[in-house]
């Protein structure tokens, strides 16, 4: 029995209310974060140019009049290089089993190899697929016709929509689809819950991002955030401590810049925006380690989160 059997059982369901969730699927840096974190209305979801930037599994909630959609951003499935990239590739398979409905986003561009190995992984799951086409505010709508086309010979999709995450156009119609084919349901969430995940992570997760944005291509995918202490003060005032871990002592010294600049920089954004989550004034100290392949590493990982 799952936790919503057990909850329908304590809270039956409300007459004529939908709720179910729903799995945003796809290859890494189709969109996705960016996807749910329009429709959420809140950053909840990391973004990034560079691939894999989701590693966790993110709830986002969105409460409609008549409905609740419960989404669930899984990490983009991608051929795995090592002990971190098998997990990840685990949880976004195993993501997508439990929801109600998924959602397959791809670029506005004919399928590849790597969306036709994930549309294959789905056909066994036996559910309704929406394909989400993104991005489109990048192309030509005469461009659009050949791409669903050569989607729609490899896969028989419920529901083929055209969006554009970044600008917002056709989310709309995503979300009136999505509600008219969710099971009826019961209210999970409280209306003022967005997402399911604890403060600390989505600090990390903050952290985390502005490493990747403000270090550009120069520091790869090997970087990892651990809050290691979090003290709340009686004026309301929060003080963070974090490790930034990497691979290698030249990573270290990318993040930390001359004199300690580029640290201060990421620390600064990374303080400005979780202020902003929080709604408080925090104090953020940064620290940057090497832990050697700590990619590789199963009890790293672990100890990580990465379980």
């Amino acid at each position: 029995m799952t936790f919503f059997d057990v909850f329908l059982i304590i809270f039956p369901m409300t007459k004529n209310f939908k709720s179910g969730m729903v799995g945003l699927s796809g290859r890494p840096n189709v969109g996705k974060s960016t996807l749910l974190n329009a429709i959420i209305g809140e950053k909840i979801s990391i973004v990034s140019p560079k691939p894999q930037t989701t590693r966790n599994r993110i709830l986002g909630i969105k409460n409609l009049p008549d409905s609740q959609i419960i989404f669930v951003d899984t990490p983009g499935i991608h051929k795995p290089q090592h002990k971190l990239g098998e997990l990840i590739v685990t949880k976004a398979c195993e993501a997508v089993k439990e929801v109600d409905l998924i959602i397959f986003m791809a670029e506005p561009e004919e399928p590849g190899m790597g969306d036709k190995f994930i549309l294959d992984m789905l056909k066994d799951l036996n559910k309704e697929v929406f394909l989400i086409i993104n991005k489109i505010d990048t192309i030509k709508k005469p461009e659009l016709l050949p791409v669903i086309e050569a989607y729609k010979e490899i896969y028989s999709f419920s529901e083929i929509i055209p969006v554009s995450a970044k600008t917002g156009d056709g989310i709309d119609i995503l979300m009136k689809g999505i509600a008219e084919r969710l099971p009826d349901g019961p209210k999970y969430y409280p209306e003022d819950i967005v997402t399911d995940q604890v403060e600390r992570f989505m600090v990390a997760e903050i952290i985390r991002e502005k490493v990747m944005q403000k270090t550009g291509d120069e520091v790869p995918y090997s970087v990892a955030v651990e809050v290691i202490t979090w003290k709340e003060k009686k004026d309301g005032v929060i003080l963070i401590d974090a490790n930034i871990y990497v691979e290698r002592d030249g990573q270290k010294g990318i993040i930390i810049g001359k004199k300690g600049s580029k640290l201060k920089e990421i620390g600064t954004a990374a303080r400005f925006e979780a202020e902003r989550l929080l709604g408080c004034k925090l104090f953020l100290k940064l620290w940057v380690k090497v832990k050697k392949d700590w990619r590789g590493d199963e009890k790293v990982l672990k100890d990580l989160g990465y379980n």
